[in-house]
């Protein structure tokens, strides 16, 4: 047997097998891993459904793609460094080199330690998922994507936003339980108030026993009277909740009734004021209408 050949199987008998040892802890590792963390997927199916089981799959989801991701990171580092030592190389140095590495992303990148610090702590606290309308700022929109490091909004005109996460420090999730809203009339002084508000009871209450809405209806709409007074009249509010994303599209029906309501019992709503003005030859008039 020549020296080359002896070295190679000593060096096959001593340290291959230990590698071979190292490689299948790493991958039976990663498949437990992976296990784990699909299981965590089919656990959601045993949540009422609808639609609080599909946002707690959405944040099941997120957060087994981050543990998965990590875990094998780790797993991979460990293995890599388990193993330098059978190939002959000293990992004293490396981990130093290592260590200064990190000191020196540590200072250069802390930015992005904040935004994958923040972003970890989003997903964890399931603060919104994918899919759920938040407001981040002067931002308003519908969530795409979340990573560690970004947020990606669609807004309201369609532009697709990214926010880092260290710059998230306020968020306003519109898609949780329900939404709220409050629809204003405005009544001109000639005609009495309660006439108008049991306009607006019989309004709210047809709209409530409307199968094609209630489904829609959290609560109310609810009269709850006189607002505030003007110079022009008097300004009723009414309150209504709806599920979430679904209260422009209730508080339009809803002033479509009013309108419709007020027409049939010739009340008249946005108050119309004459303005006369003082110093012309001819006396003018002109009609002041209230937006409501």
């Amino acid at each position: 047997m020549t020296p080359n050949v002896s070295k190679w199987t000593e060096f096959a008998v001593g340290h291959g097998a230990r590698l071979l040892v190292i490689l299948l802890i790493a991958l039976i590792l990663n498949r437990l891993l992976r296990t784990l963390t699909r299981r965590l997927i089919p656990a959601v199916g045993t949540e009422t459904v609808g639609r609080i089981a599909r946002m707690r799959e959405q944040h099941v989801n997120t957060l087994a793609g981050l543990l998965y991701s990590a875990g094998t990171a780790v797993i991979l580092i460990g293995a890599i460094l388990t193993a330098l030592p059978e190939l002959g190389f000293n990992i004293t140095p490396i981990a130093a080199v290592a260590g200064l590495a990190s000191l020196a992303f540590g200072f250069g990148a802390q930015h992005v330690v904040r935004d994958i610090i923040n972003g970890f702590f989003m997903i964890i606290e399931d603060q919104f998922v994918v899919g759920e309308t938040v407001r981040i700022g002067a931002v308003t929109g519908r969530v795409e994507h979340i990573t560690l490091r970004r947020t990606v909004i669609r807004d309201v005109q369609g532009a697709v936003v990214t926010i880092p996460n260290g710059e998230i420090s306020q968020v306003a999730n519109l898609s949780r339980d329900w939404g709220q809203v409050f629809v204003d009339v405005d009544l001109s002084l000639e005609d009495p108030s309660d006439a108008a508000l049991a306009t607006l009871e019989r309004v709210s209450t047809e709209l409530r026993t409307d199968t094609a809405w209630s489904p829609v209806l959290v609560d109310g709409p609810r009269v709850l009277g006189i607002e505030t007074f003007g110079p022009g009249g008097a300004t009723l509010r009414l309150q209504l909740r709806t599920v979430p994303g679904r209260q422009d599209d209730a508080a339009r029906e809803l002033r479509r009734r009013i309108q419709s309501g007020f027409e049939q019992d010739h009340i008249r709503w946005g108050g119309v004021r004459r303005v006369e003005i003082i110093g012309s030859e001819t006396p003018q008039t002109s009609a002041v209408r209230s937006n409501s």
